[in-house]
């Protein structure tokens, strides 16, 4: 039964992560969680989230746009190491307050209130006319990487952070879906160095089956979604984008996730 669920969380979560550039670990994780330990899901996820990327890659490649995948994505692949290495240290300071949910206890940590509302307002700006006209449109690609890079190592949400900014990047929904790819894809390359993650690969070959379950749904989830991509529009995909960038940075400062 939990092979089924994991595989259902896949297949929706690759498909909307098409779009958006972010979600599928943020959805996927703690499903996988419900009837794993954290380790094995943290495990399950991260390999299933880069075989991901890289098939998305494999799609979509001939629309990258290497102008920005070059001065955006290396800036920011670059800045995410010194924002996960702070919050290596963060991590370490306690809660600014602990409450009680449906008979369950959420702690607001200074980073992920940090994160949350850093997202809102990324989202609030996609949202209102005015401020999208004054946001990060002036601040260049190298900018928006650097800044992108280091809240997204800093918060664990590089996707987030990127899409929030690639979507003012002034490119059409093919280039904005692959270029988000091959950025994630040279993120998710290195986030296990960076975050000096190592796997027990017993752990992973014991569960060698459902990863392979879950990565095949997953890939499900990506072919559809590149066949609806001709149906919508890059305003879709921007709403799209706010929408999803309004519910993690609620649910991260309310330290739900």
């Amino acid at each position: 039964m939990e092979w089924i669920f994991v595989c259902i969380a896949a297949f929706i979560a690759s498909g909307l992560t098409l779009f958006s550039g972010f979600g599928l670990g943020t959805i996927l994780m703690p499903v996988v969680a419900i009837f794993f330990p954290v380790p094995v899901a943290v495990a399950i996820t991260a390999v299933v989230h880069l075989l991901n990327s890289l098939f998305k890659l494999s799609l979509l490649w001939r629309d990258v746009s290497k102008r920005v995948l070059l001065a955006f994505g290396i800036p920011a692949l670059i800045a995410a190491i010194p924002g996960a290495l702070l919050l290596d240290y963060l991590s370490t300071l306690e809660p600014l307050t602990r409450y009680q949910l449906a008979g369950n206890e959420y702690a607001i940590m200074p980073v992920k209130l940090a994160a949350g509302i850093l997202l809102i307002i990324f989202a609030t700006a996609e949202m209102v006319p005015f401020l999208n006209r004054l946001s990060d449109h002036h601040l260049g690609l190298p900018v928006g990487g650097v800044l992108s890079g280091f809240f997204g190592g800093l918060s664990g949400n590089q996707g987030a952070f990127r899409s929030a900014f690639l979507i003012r990047a002034g490119l059409d929904k093919n280039a904005f879906v692959s270029t988000n790819a091959a950025i994630a894809t040279l993120v998710d390359s290195s986030r296990i160095v960076i975050y000096g993650l190592t796997f027990n690969l017993a752990l992973i070959e014991a569960q060698s089956t459902l990863i392979l379950l879950a990565t095949v749904a997953a890939f499900l989830g990506v072919f559809l979604g590149t066949r609806l991509l001709k149906k919508i529009t890059i305003g879709f995909i921007q709403k799209l984008v706010a929408v999803m960038l309004y519910m993690l940075g609620g649910l991260l400062a309310a330290g739900i996730i």
